[in-house]
């Protein structure tokens, strides 16, 4: 694949706030509120963890390292930093909706399930198979993607 020059595109998310579109890479915190955003997927994954959600440890990262390691790369998914960053900008009452270049993970869709629950907001999520519409945790794929 290389010597055919076949490159994969890097995964991405975005949202659309006010006629203005907002992409998120991976990992990447280097955007406007990007402090704000971690600060709040870290209380997220707090609540999270209350009621019982593991976090990392759904065999996505494939390479060895420890479980916190794995945790933050997983915590820190585009998907996830275009959900948080929404949930601040967009005032409550609002479906929040997030596109994605690449299919959402199990991990990130067992996390949106529960945010939405914890922060009782509907989000939509169109990924590269099909539209997820997360409300008061659950999911309208019924978890099949």
């Amino acid at each position: 694949m290389k010597q055919a020059g076949v490159v994969k595109d890097p995964g991405c998310s975005w949202v659309e706030i006010r006629d203005s579109t907002f992409v998120f890479h991976a990992g990447n915190l280097s955007f406007e509120r990007g402090e704000d955003v971690l600060r709040l997927l870290r209380e997220l994954e707090g609540r999270m963890k209350e009621r019982g959600y593991a976090g990392g440890s759904l065999g996505l990262v494939f390479f060895e390292v420890e479980q916190e390691a794995k945790e933050e790369i997983v915590s820190l998914h585009s998907e996830r930093l275009a959900l948080a960053f929404a949930l601040i900008v967009i005032p409550k009452g609002i479906t929040i909706r997030v596109m994605k270049n690449l299919r959402m993970c199990k991990d990130c869709h067992e996390a949106f399930k529960a945010i939405s629950g914890i922060v009782e907001r509907d989000f939509i999520v169109r990924d590269v198979n099909r539209f997820h519409h997360f409300r008061d945790g659950s999911c309208s794929c019924g978890d099949f993607w």
